[in-house]
């Protein structure tokens, strides 16, 4: 492992499109390790169904549990064996300061990507999305949950690299395409 493992963790806020970043490095063979794991994990055990409201509360819970970076500490051994195998990592959904602080102090090659779109065109997407739709009033207050209680603007401000997806999905595809020719 050492410093030879490219280590890319992918940050934006719900419905900026991560999740069609990650399904592009996942084409590529690349492993895609998602934090959000945990979390259907826990509630999964918990015999609970995936609501926002629950997911939102077991994301909390864990972190008041083991902290705030209780996502990376999870996420670390799983790094380490897919590095075992592969040169290149992404990490899908790293949310706070401190998951960040957390594993870029484990991992210092870390880079952060941020996918990145407007407020208006999130919430629309959300509003769209086949699995687990959110109104309006759900896609804001889980911004506002995340930034306030989640810490997740520290981590989109220490991207080293930003995509806008404000178009569509070819689009975005070409962009993260760009991307990922620069890293390899």
């Amino acid at each position: 492992m050492g410093n030879t493992l490219r280590l890319v963790a992918i940050v934006g806020m719900a419905g900026s499109g991560k999740s069609v970043a990650s399904n592009f490095f996942r084409s590529k063979g690349i492993p895609v390790l998602r934090f959000g794991d945990q979390t259907d994990i826990g509630l999964k055990e918990a015999g609970l169904p995936r609501t926002e409201e629950h997911e939102r509360a077991y994301r909390e819970k864990i972190r008041s549990e083991l902290g705030m970076a209780a996502m990376a500490i999870k996420i670390e051994p799983r790094i380490k064996q897919a590095s075992e195998t592969h040169a290149m990592v992404v990490l899908d959904g790293l949310y706070s300061w401190e998951e960040y602080i957390y594993l870029k102090g484990k991992f210092p090659q870390m880079q952060m990507l941020c996918v990145w779109a407007p407020p208006t065109l999130r919430y629309q997407r959300l509003a769209g999305r086949a699995e687990r739709p959110l109104t309006l009033e759900e896609a804001k207050n889980r911004d506002v949950a995340e930034i306030e209680n989640l810490h997740k603007g520290g981590p989109i401000a220490m991207a080293d690299f930003v995509l806008l997806n404000d178009t569509d999905e070819a689009t975005f595809l070409g962009k993260l395409s760009s991307f990922y020719d620069s890293l390899v």
